[in-house]
């Protein structure tokens, strides 16, 4: 079953399988009791179904090959400077509570004969995303699908995020930012990482 929501002209298509559905607002319906809820009250009624396709949708990177994104615009070019991908939104959920962390993602990488779609590289960091994740796996898991597809001369990544799980509970730091890098090839040489860095600092739009 497919909802497609056509907003400023971008597409948003929601997939959800109905039989997953069903088994997983049995479950929610429990947890709304085991809480102290009524699940049976007006409001709470379509809360299940709405809670199981939530995270559905949350979690449909399981079903993206980001290897396969990368492919299938996967061009040659005799380009060997920086290309770079900065301010990617990143919304995913923290493998340890299941609580959202919210940031941005800066991706570059230097071709080395092939090149890849741009949009690709946004979707690539998506398809990882939208998994159950930690900050340092998901940020080293988009160097390794792009450096591993393209074997490009480098590859760099970094993530800046909030964790709502460090807001929300625990030592409820509201305005802290955790940031991860991962960089190989070109990018372990440190003018070349400092001009990246640079780069994603500079407010060029």
């Amino acid at each position: 079953m497919e909802n497609s929501e056509e907003i400023l002209g971008y597409e948003k298509v929601e997939k959800h399988d109905p039989k997953v559905i069903e088994e997983l607002a049995i479950h929610y319906k429990r947890i709304l009791s085991l809480i102290g809820e009524n699940p049976d009250r007006e409001g709470l009624l379509d809360t299940p179904v709405r809670v199981a396709k939530a995270i559905q949708f949350l979690t449909q990177g399981y079903d993206h090959d980001p290897v396969e994104i990368l492919r299938s615009a996967k061009f040659k070019e005799d380009y060997r400077e920086m290309v770079i991908v900065k301010d990617i939104e990143i919304y995913s959920l923290c493998e340890h509570h299941m609580i959202p962390f919210i940031g941005k993602a800066h991706v570059a990488y230097i071709p080395n004969g092939y090149i890849t779609g741009l949009s690709k590289i946004a979707r690539v960091v998506e398809a990882y995303a939208r998994r159950l994740q930690v900050q340092e796996r998901l940020t080293t898991q988009i160097k390794n699908a792009i450096n591993e597809t393209l074997h490009p001369l480098g590859v760099a990544v970094v993530i800046e995020a909030r964790h709502l799980c460090m807001a929300m509970r625990g030592v409820q730091k509201q305005n802290s930012v955790t940031t991860t890098s991962d960089f190989i090839g070109a990018f372990e040489n440190e003018k070349t990482r400092a001009e990246f860095i640079h780069l994603i600092g500079s407010k060029l739009h």
